[in-house]
């Protein structure tokens, strides 16, 4: 009686490090290993689908999953206001959590033993990877490769080359990682926090200086926080994301340059591009300053922070952040309006703010003759609220 083989499910980037794993966990685990792939946005399923066969997968599953990450991941951390130490608009961050959904998926429709992934053994994406997988497909194990097999990339170019493996090595003098909310670089000249960043180091955005000197305008519609239209042609999520990049990466916006605080204790030089994600949250919160009251906004950017890190540490499925998001989704019932925005050389500004319902009231804000403000009411308004302060320097000294 024949014993049926193991069956792993690897995530697959199609990349030198993915590659060389499919052939590596064949053999150190004797096991079928079914890729499979994600496009979040910038991903040739089909190519890397026929390079998954040509390495030894036994099976390659593509999934396209742009509408997911917009709509179930990238608007609610937008509504949110969730940017990761005031910078990084959690792009990888973000897409990490529905990958290990469908890895959890893809290893129950196979029965797989055990799911695989790419990421390095001092990155925040294990975490993100695993914590989600083990969540969401608990007793599946988890293996990591580059984790285990201590292989530099000399070693792995060498190993796909006496196994014959289809693979050209990338002369890529950064570790890169996109989708449809940004694009990353790290390692090689970065890894100097006093270095300038190389202009190479950037695709999605030209120089600032090199920036068109006329500034473009742009309208963004919003419904309950959730981008809909640019001006005043409606989009779906992904098209209007795509749009906005080209759009803001041609005037220089986007381009972020950050130490951050890794969740294993390290700090790393990451250098972001993100022209339609940094547009964006600087557009709908300027919407907020219409919409939100005072006390509103205070927690709301609490949350906000609280978010982000819950996001960048890889807890998108659990409970804490579903309770998150319904106070989020309270807030943002009324943030529904339309957002000005001039681009130039590397500068994104809202100049025109109006809202369907706001809380700015022309009439009490107005210095000219339609004021409504009432002013006789200020003595006493300042009497009561200064009223503590008083009685306690009068009662207990300065």
């Amino acid at each position: 009686m024949t014993t049926a083989r193991k069956k792993i499910v690897l995530a697959y980037s199609g990349g030198l490090d993915t590659s060389v794993a499919v052939p590596w966990l064949r053999e150190n685990y004797d096991a079928d290993v079914i890729t499979c792939t994600i496009d979040l946005g910038m991903v040739d399923l089909e190519t890397i689908r026929q390079r998954a066969f040509a390495v030894g997968a036994t099976d390659a599953v593509t999934v396209d999953g742009r509408e997911t990450l917009v709509d179930e991941f990238l608007w609610p951390a937008l509504r949110a206001g969730a940017i990761y130490e005031g910078q990084y608009p959690l792009a990888t961050a973000l897409g990490r959590p529905l990958i290990a959904r469908y890895l959890a998926d893809v290893a129950r429709q196979h029965d797989a033993d055990a799911v695989a992934h790419g990421c390095t053994g001092k990155g925040n994406d294990q975490v993100r990877i695993e914590v989600g997988v083990s969540a969401l497909a608990p007793g599946v194990e988890l293996i990591a490769p580059i984790r285990e097999w201590g292989m530099n990339r000399e070693d792995e170019v060498l190993y796909a080359r006496d196994r014959n493996l289809p693979i050209a090595p990338s002369n890529n003098k950064y570790s890169t990682d996109e989708n449809l909310w940004g694009r990353s670089a790290e390692a090689g000249e970065l890894e100097d926090p006093w270095v300038e960043p190389p202009e190479d180091a950037y695709e999605w955005t030209v120089n600032p200086g090199a920036a068109p000197d006329e500034p473009a305008y742009v309208e963004i519609r919003f419904e309950e926080g959730v981008p809909t239209a640019v001006d005043g042609e409606t989009m779906g999520g992904v098209a209007l994301i795509n749009h906005l990049n080209e759009l803001a990466g041609a005037h220089g916006i986007g381009r972020i340059d950050h130490v951050e605080n890794r969740l294993v204790g390290i700090k790393s030089r990451e250098v972001y591009e993100s022209p339609a994600a940094v547009l964006l949250h600087d557009a709908h919160r300027a919407l907020e300053t219409m919409t939100l009251s005072r006390d509103q906004s205070r927690l709301k950017e609490r949350i906000a922070q609280e978010y982000a890190e819950l996001v960048y540490n890889g807890l998108w499925d659990t409970a804490h952040r579903r309770d998150m998001d319904a106070y989020v989704d309270s807030t943002q019932r009324h943030v529904s309006g339309d957002i000005r925005v001039r681009l130039h050389k590397g500068s994104c500004v809202v100049v025109g703010r109006t809202a369907d319902r706001p809380l700015y009231n022309y009439g009490l804000a107005t210095y000219d003759r339609a004021d409504e403000f009432d002013h006789t009411a200020a003595k006493g308004f300042i009497d009561i609220y200064g009223l503590p302060g008083r009685t306690q320097r009068r009662q207990q000294g300065g």
